[in-house]
């Protein structure tokens, strides 16, 4: 009964920050609904004891992604202007009817899924383990990652960055 509660709970914080991010006008109050949405996400995946996926959200999504998203906006001042053109195009009613009718298909499908056995043992997979395969042979994608959002933050602090009076491009 507990679980069923924090899990819903969880799914709620996770969707109202995921609803935030896409209706508010503001963009730094867009970002930081995005950063609720990944905690949602990442205490979701705590919850279903998955220690290292839950953790590797905080890591990855909160401690770069969304950091990096707000100095990108902040640094591009973006933050203090707010939209003039409405923020509702043309085509939302063919976005929504697009949205329901892939919805009705989703829910369709797992109608008429079988449900999971409950036999099916867990992996038996450890943290040690990932942490040995990343440090291991999947040590030099792990590095080209790192060194690429090294350089976009770059590219991004350098577009950002106002021309001097008298210089060209």
């Amino acid at each position: 009964m507990m679980e069923g509660f924090l899990f819903g709970l969880l799914a709620v914080l996770t969707l109202s920050g995921a609803v935030g991010a896409a209706l508010l006008r503001n963009l730094v109050h867009c970002a930081l609904s995005l950063t609720l949405t990944f905690v949602g996400l990442a205490l979701l995946y705590l919850n279903l004891d998955a220690q290292f996926v839950g953790l590797s959200q905080v890591l990855v999504y909160i401690g770069a992604v969304a950091i990096l998203v707000v100095f990108a906006i902040l640094l591009t001042g973006g933050a203090g202007k707010m939209p003039t053109h409405p923020t509702v195009s043309a085509g939302w009613r063919t976005g929504w009817l697009a949205a329901v009718a892939v919805g009705f298909v989703l829910i369709g499908a797992l109608l008429h899924s079988p449900l999971p056995h409950s036999d099916v043992p867990a992996p038996e997979v450890t943290v040690q383990q990932i942490g040995r395969l990343l440090m291991g042979p999947y040590v030099l994608p792990l590095e080209i990652v790192a060194v690429l959002l090294t350089v976009a933050l770059i590219g991004a602090v350098i577009v950002a960055m106002p021309e001097r009076k008298g210089e060209s491009k």
